[in-house]
């Protein structure tokens, strides 16, 4: 997996797209370019090297930016704390599945392993540690991954989170 973060110009991104899969047999390649390049994403995804999929979506707050990106990936990604929390996310969802599109959770997993649950074509989460370690400094119940798996305690309520009230008083300005 990669992720250009969107700083690559089309062409150059196309041929990254094929060097990364002849070198280093690359399966993923996230925003390649600007995630509003959707003619320079159709591009990469078009003239890519098969196998290699192009995935982006992560900074996308409006259905509309997600449908645009429709055609122009091979899988969408979501971000639960920009997409319009879980319903937005569950909007996407319905979209990217009337597509036949996965979805790719982007960070926060101690929200998005939740509200991914409740949806049909889920790929895979990104699992950052330092958006993890973030979440353990400030909240009890963050998950912890067993074999790959985030798995939300159906025992704690909501998303199981609770706030470490004295631990963040420190961060009040």
């Amino acid at each position: 997996m990669v992720d250009a973060n969107g700083a690559l110009p089309p062409k150059e991104a196309l041929r990254w797209a094929w060097r990364f899969r002849d070198e280093w047999d690359v399966r993923w390649f996230e925003e390649p370019v600007a995630a509003a390049d959707l003619d320079g994403l159709r591009l990469v995804r078009e003239h890519g090297p098969p196998g290699l999929e192009v995935a982006a979506g992560e900074y996308a707050s409006v259905l509309a930016d997600f449908r645009s990106l429709v055609g122009a990936v091979d899988c969408l990604q979501a971000d639960v704390t920009r997409c319009g929390g879980i319903t937005g996310l569950l909007q996407v969802a319905g979209l990217a599945a009337a597509h036949e599109l996965d979805l790719s959770a982007h960070c926060a997993p101690a929200v998005c392993a939740h509200a991914f649950c409740g949806v049909e074509r889920a790929r895979h989460l990104e699992y950052f540690h330092d958006h993890v370690r973030v979440e353990r400094l400030l909240f009890d119940g963050t998950l912890t991954p067993a074999h790959g798996v985030l798995r939300p305690d159906p025992e704690r309520p909501g998303l199981g989170l609770e706030l470490k009230r004295d631990d963040v008083e420190v961060y009040r300005a």
